[in-house]
């Protein structure tokens, strides 16, 4: 008797949930179960870092001026002051085997050259960014003015007349801007300008200070110049070579280091918290902190210092980000940050705390606070954090010709991003008596 209740309450139990099961999919109006329980749709994996698909959406459609090789590719010529007609695809010079600075800030030879190369990638599918020759086509102008290059060949390095010589390309560049229709048309804010290295374009930034430039950090210019609203962060191009064989069967173990730094420590601003770091890590067990620059033997001995160690410090440096962060991504050393404003590429489709560790200052100075939090990192945890380095190194890499999801596509996708925004500051500015009222 007590059996054949239980078998008729179970019955009545489970016809209720079949009717329950049916009303779900007549009200939902769908007969997915997936979409009416969200116990199947609790993911069984975190999905793949980064790239959505895009291929079905048009590219970003970019008007390049066409400019004298004295702004961009000339630089690259080897004789001072070269000159010549525009850049095409078949004058566009190799990037050289510069280190430093020359080649951390290279973003602006990239993007010109992906603008160049018009053949889609290896898979068929189209490219974040095309060029057209049509202006009314566009959905940004690009400027390929290589201030970057031009401040570390002429200003940083120059006498009185080269520093004079980065002044006056700045000026020309800005008055051709001013009275070109397509600038006037937006007040500049659909065009694109890299100015990667934090001095870059110091003395006209101001004059052109709507458009969206593609920068490293906001360490330097004010926000009424340069902000996350309106520009795109983009990477240091790295210096050491992309650990490619990083297949081995036991990272955790075969990384004999904890924490690995090499740099100099006589920097500016927040830069300066690197010697206090210097006193308090240096003799530590299963640390490296060695200050010394990364050019000549000096690259050599930070890739085989990266690679030997599980976390690699990232303090500021002069402004608040430096390349060592993207040496220690393509190096798979999970990236141990230390800034307090510091902004980072991508990160509207990349979480860096997948993969790195932040501390503030003010942590990173406590004694053995860090150390502390770094040992505590389970064998399990870091071996995922790696495992997610080296799923998303790609979108760190510079190359030439660009491939799908590589650096250059991905700060175009950067660019694309930002253009709502731009399009209601496009739209707003021409209708409005007193631009900005609201301020």
């Amino acid at each position: 008797m007590k059996v054949n209740d239980t078998m008729s309450k179970s019955l009545v139990c489970l016809a209720v949930f079949i009717l329950f099961l049916f009303a779900s999919f007549f009200y939902t109006g769908t007969t997915d179960y997936r979409s009416s329980f969200s116990l199947f749709n609790s993911p069984l994996s975190k999905p793949n870092p980064c790239f959505t698909e895009e291929s079905d959406i048009e590219p970003l459609k970019v008007y390049m001026y066409d400019l004298e090789m004295k702004y961009n590719v000339g630089f690259l010529k080897g004789s001072s002051h070269y000159n010549g007609p525009p850049v095409t695809i078949h004058t566009l010079p190799k990037w050289p085997k510069y280190t430093g600075l020359r080649k951390q800030h290279s973003v602006e030879y990239w993007m010109l050259a992906s603008l160049l190369y018009s053949i889609d990638d290896e898979n068929g599918r189209t490219r974040e960014a095309v060029r057209v020759f049509d202006p009314e086509s566009a959905n940004v102008f690009f400027v390929p003015f290589f201030s970057s290059l031009s401040y570390n060949t002429y200003y940083r390095h120059g006498n009185d007349s080269d520093v004079k010589y980065d002044d006056q390309l700045q000026a020309e560049i800005v008055d051709f801007l001013q009275k070109s229709e397509h600038w006037k048309r937006s007040a500049g804010r659909d065009h694109v300008i890299p100015m990667h290295h934090p001095n870059a374009f110091r003395r006209y930034r101001e004059k052109v200070n709507a458009a969206i430039f593609v920068v490293a950090d906001f360490g330097r210019p004010p926000p009424t110049v340069s902000n996350l609203r309106k520009d795109v962060v983009a990477p240091y191009a790295h210096v050491v070579e992309t650990f490619e064989a990083d297949d081995i069967s036991d990272p955790y173990e075969s990384r004999t280091t904890l924490l690995f730094f090499r740099g100099r420590t006589d920097r500016k601003d927040d830069g300066k918290d690197r010697q206090q770091m210097k006193d308090m890590l240096s003799g530590q067990k299963d640390v490296v902190f060695e200050a010394a620059g990364i050019s000549g033997k000096g690259v050599n001995e930070s890739t085989n210092g990266m690679r030997l160690s599980k976390f690699c410090l990232h303090p500021a440096g002069d402004t608040p980000s430096s390349c060592r962060l993207f040496d220690a991504i393509v190096s798979h050393c999970v990236p141990v940050i230390v800034s307090d404003k510091i902004e980072l590429p991508f990160e509207d489709e990349l979480d860096y705390t997948e993969f790195s560790i932040f501390f503030s200052r003010e942590e990173a100075k406590k004694e053995g606070y860090m150390l502390d939090q770094l040992r505590s990192v389970s064998k399990a945890r870091w071996v995922e954090m790696w495992g997610y380095l080296k799923k998303i190194s790609h979108h760190f890499e510079y190359q030439y010709p660009p491939k799908k999801g590589d650096a250059v596509n991905m700060i175009w996708r950067e660019v694309k991003h930002k253009l709502p925004a731009t399009q209601l500051d496009v739209h707003r500015n021409r209708r409005l008596k007193v631009p900005d009222w609201w301020r």
